[in-house]
C-alpha cells in the first residue's frame, strides 16, 4: 500500500460500519482504481488488510491503494446498483470491464397508431409500442423485418411519409405493403396483418397459421379469391420458415446461456440468445480484469455489469455457481417486471445449449487470440519501417470531411495492440473558419485535441497519421511546435497519384522524398486499417451533422422571428418555398409581421443571391 500521510488505515477500519455498502480504492492520483459492494463493510474492507493476500490482482491492487472511500446504503440490493454504476462511471482497472459500445437492437411495433409499422430500433425503450429482442446483431434484425415484410405486408415508412401520400409506393408495387395510408386496407383488415406479425414475433406461429387458414377460408367462402390466394401463399411461406427452424422447443421462454473460455491473458464470455423457444444469435464478449484467472469470479463481475445494463430474460444459464447469484436474482427481477432466475445446473435443450454456448466461447477466443497475434506482428512491422527504437503501443489517425466546406467534421481514431479504442475515438465539429480548407480544419483539431494531451488529460499516442499530404502535414507540425510536442512521430499518409490501395506515400517531417512500403508489408495493411477506420468516423459524423442542419429551417435563425409568427408565415403562403418567393410586401401583410421585420425575413432567405 502507498505511503499516504492524509490516510491512515487503521483508525478507518475502526470507524466502519457493519452496514451494508460500496467502498472505492483511490491510487495516489485520487483516480478509482477498484469498486467493490459488501453485505457488512467492516468486515469486506477490513479483509484486505488483515490477512496475508495470495492472490496476484489483489496483491498487484493493494500496492497502488493510497486511500479508501465508502458509501453506506439501506440494503445489499442498492449497494449492488450504486456498484454497477460507479463502475460505469469510473472505469477501474481491477474491475470487470466490458468494452460493450453498442445497445443490442431490437424490433419496434408502433401499436398505438392506426396503421402501425414495424421498425429497427436501437436506445431507451420509451415508446408506447411494443419492443421485440433483443436481437444479437442488426443483420439479425434486418432479415426478420425482410421476413415480416414479405410475410404479412406491414407497412416500413416512417409516419411523416405515410401522412403525405397520395397513391401506392413501390412496395405496394412488389407486394411488400397493402398500402394503409391510401386507403387501399381498411383499418380492421390492417390490425388483424399486425396481430399476426406479433403473433409471428412471439414465436406462435401455430397460431399464426391457423389464423390465416381461418382468412383464407372465409375469403374463399365470400368469393374473394385473389385474397384467399395472398393467404395460401402467405400460409406456405409460414411452413417454409417453420421448416428452416431447427431448434425450436415446447418451452417458450426467453433465456440467455453464458459460455465461458480463457487462456489466462484474454477471457471470452459468449451470450446465447434463446428467445420463445428458438435460438436466434449469440455475441462474443471480452471482459478485461487484469491479474484474474477465476472463472467464477470473472462471471460473477461480468453478469453483474451486462445485465444491471438492460432488461435480463427469464433465465440466465451459466456452468458454475457465482456468488452474487440470489442478490442478482431479487434485483434484475424487480428492475425487469418478471422474475428473473439465474441457474448453473441444467439437463435436457438446456444442457445442449449450455454446450453450444461453450464451444463458440472457445472459436471466439481462438479468433481473438489470432487476431491480436496480427495486430502485435502489423505494430512491430510499422516500428521497424518507421524506425522507432520499439514497436509503438498505441496509434491516432485523423481525418477531415465536408461537402464543399459544410458541416466539416474531424475525426481522431485510436488503435492500440488489442485493435481499435472506439471508446476512445472522437470526432470535433469544426468552426465556420475552417469551412472548406482542409489544412485550416486540420490544424484546428489537432490544437483542439493535443492541447488535452499536452496537459495529461489524454493518453501521449506513440504514432500520429494524419490523412493527406505535405500540406497537412506541415498544418500539423505548425500546430505541434507551438504546444512543444514536435518531437512526436508523425506521418502524412496520401493515396499515390493513381488513388490506388497500395499505393500509399508516407510523408515524415524533414524528409523531402515520401516513404512507399511494400503493397503486401504488414504495416502498410495496418496503416490502411487505420487511415480507413478514420476516415469512415469522420464522413459518419459529417453526414449526421449535414442532416441535423439540412433539417432546421432556415426561419428558426431569423432574430424575432418566434414559433408562432413562423408557423402564421407557412400557413399563409403554404410552405417554406412560398416564403421564400414572397415579396416584402406580401411578407408584412402577414399577421404579426412589421414592415421592419419583412425586410428583415426577405434579407436573411436571399442573402446568398
Amino acid at each position: 500500500m502507498s505511503d499516504d500521510t492524509a490516510f491512515e488505515i487503521k483508525p478507518f477500519l475502526r470507524s466502519l460500519t457493519h452496514r451494508p455498502g460500496v467502498y472505492r480504492m483511490l491510487d495516489a492520483k485520487h483516480k478509482v482504481i477498484y469498486v467493490g459492494k459488501a453485505r457488512d463493510l467492516k468486515k469486506r474492507v477490513s479483509s484486505y488488510f488483515h490477512r496475508s493476500q495470495s492472490a496476484p490482482k489483489t496483491i498487484a491492487m493493494l500496492e497502488q491503494v493510497a486511500r479508501v472511500e465508502v458509501t453506506v446504503a439501506n440494503t445489499e440490493a442498492e449497494a449492488l446498483i450504486l456498484e454497477y454504476n460507479l463502475i460505469k462511471q469510473h472505469k477501474p482497472r481491477f474491475n470487470v470491464l466490458l468494452r460493450d459500445d453498442k445497445s443490442y437492437p431490437y424490433i419496434y411495433a408502433s401499436t398505438e397508431h392506426a396503421f402501425p409499422r414495424l421498425k429497427f430500433h436501437r436506445g431507451a425503450r420509451a415508446g408506447k409500442g411494443r419492443y421485440f429482442g433483443p436481437y444479437p446483431s442488426t443483420r439479425a434484425v434486418r432479415q426478420t423485418l425482410n421476413e415480416l415484410q414479405k410475410l404479412f405486408l406491414i407497412r416500413n415508412c416512417d409516419d411523416s411519409y405515410f401522412n403525405n401520400r397520395t397513391r401506392p409506393c413501390l412496395q405496394y408495387q412488389i407486394k411488400r405493403c397493402t398500402a394503409p395510408c391510401v386507403g387501399v386496407v381498411d383499418e380492421e383488415q390492417y390490425r388483424k396483418d399486425i396481430d399476426a406479425a406479433i403473433l409471428f414475433l412471439e414465436g406462435r406461429n401455430r397460431s399464426v397459421v391457423n389464423t390465416f387458414i381461418r382468412r383464407m377460408e372465409q375469403a374463399s367462402a365470400a368469393q374473394d379469391y385473389e385474397q384467399a390466394a395472398r393467404f395460401r401463399d402467405q400460409i406456405s411461406r409460414l411452413k417454409e420458415i417453420q421448416a428452416k427452424q431447427l431448434v425450436t422447443r415446447a418451452n417458450r421462454k426467453d433465456l440467455d446461456i453464458l459460455g465461458f473460455a480463457s487462456n489466462a491473458a484474454i477471457h471470452c464470455v459468449t451470450v446465447l440468445f434463446i428467445r420463445n423457444g428458438s435460438i436466434i444469435g449469440s455475441r462474443d464478449h471480452y471482459p478485461k480484469l487484469p491479474g484474474e484467472t477465476d472463472k467464477q469470479k470473472l462471471l460473477n463481475g461480468f453478469v453483474q455489469q451486462y445485465y444491471l445494463g438492460r432488461e435480463a430474460p427469464a433465465e440466465i444459464v451459466l456452468d458454475v455457481e457465482i456468488e452474487d447469484a440470489r442478490l442478482l436474482e431479487q434485483t434484475l427481477s424487480a428492475r425487469a417486471g418478471h422474475r428473473v432466475a439465474i441457474r448453473d445446473k441444467v439437463r435436457g435443450d438446456r444442457s445442449r445449449w449450455l454446450e453450444m454456448a461453450r464451444t463458440n466461447a472457445e472459436q471466439g477466443l481462438s479468433l481473438k487470440v489470432a487476431s491480436n497475434a496480427t495486430i502485435r506482428r502489423q505494430f512491430v512491422a510499422l516500428g521497424e519501417a518507421l524506425g522507432l527504437d520499439e514497436a509503438p503501443q498505441r496509434i491516432e489517425c485523423f481525418d477531415i470531411s465536408h461537402t464543399s466546406g459544410e458541416a466539416t467534421v474531424a475525426s481522431c481514431v485510436v488503435f492500440n495492440t488489442a485493435g481499435p479504442m472506439k471508446s476512445d475515438y472522437r470526432r470535433f465539429n469544426l468552426s465556420p473558419d475552417s469551412a472548406g480548407d482542409d489544412y485550416g480544419a486540420m490544424a484546428e483539431a489537432l490544437r483542439r485535441r493535443y492541447e488535452r494531451v499536452k496537459k495529461g488529460e489524454v493518453p501521449m499516442p506513440d504514432v500520429l497519421f494524419i490523412d493527406g499530404g505535405k500540406g497537412q502535414l506541415a498544418a500539423a507540425m505548425k500546430v505541434l511546435e507551438a504546444l512543444e510536442l514536435d518531437w512526436l512521430t508523425v506521418v502524412a499518409v496520401a493515396k499515390g497519384r493513381a488513388r490506388r490501395v497500395g499505393a500509399e506515400r508516407l510523408f515524415r517531417p524533414g524528409s523531402e522524398r515520401p516513404m512507399q512500403l511494400p503493397p503486401d508489408s504488414p504495416a502498410l495493411l495496418l496503416v490502411q486499417q487505420i487511415r480507413d477506420e478514420a476516415h469512415r468516423f469522420a464522413i459518419t459524423g459529417h453526414r449526421q451533422r449535414r442532416a441535423r442542419t439540412r433539417s432546421t429551417s432556415p426561419l428558426e435563425q431569423i432574430p424575432g422571428l418566434g414559433p408562432k409568427k413562423r408557423r402564421e408565415l407557412l400557413r399563409q403562403f403554404g410552405g417554406l418555398q412560398g416564403v421564400v418567393g414572397a415579396g416584402v410586401d406580401d411578407l408584412a401583410k402577414v399577421r404579426g409581421i412589421g414592415r421592419t421585420l419583412a425586410e428583415t425575413i426577405y434579407n436573411e432567405l436571399h442573402v446568398d443571391q
